[in-house]
C-alpha cells in the first residue's frame, strides 16, 4: 500500500521526499489571509517554506518528514534558492 508521499511523487517527478529532517529554526509571520513558515533544516542553507491558513506549533527542535521542490524567488534584483514544502508531517 503506497503512503501519500509516494503518491505524490509518482504524479510529480519533481518533488524530493525526505524523513527524519531536524528543524533548526521555525518563524512564522502573516502574509494577508495566509501565515507564511520559515524553516531552516540542520545539514540545509535554503530555507523552507509554506503558507497554513492558522499558525502552528513551533516545530523549532521537531523532527519532521516533508515532501517538497526547489523553487527560486527574487529579492531585490536577486535570485535566492528555496524549498516549496507540499507536505509536512511531524513525527
Amino acid at each position: 500500500m503506497k503512503s501519500d508521499s509516494d503518491k505524490l511523487i509518482a504524479k510529480h517527478a519533481q518533488l524530493i521526499h525526505s524523513e527524519g529532517l531536524t528543524v533548526c529554526s521555525h518563524t512564522q509571520r502573516d502574509d494577508g489571509e495566509w501565515i507564511q513558515h520559515s524553516l531552516m533544516i540542520d545539514g540545509y542553507n535554503v530555507p523552507f517554506k509554506f503558507k497554513r491558513k492558522s499558525k502552528y506549533k513551533s516545530l523549532t527542535g521537531a523532527k519532521v518528514n516533508m515532501t517538497y521542490y526547489a523553487d527560486m524567488i527574487t529579492v531585490a534584483g536577486l535570485e535566492f534558492e528555496m524549498m516549496k514544502v507540499v507536505r509536512i508531517k511531524r513525527y
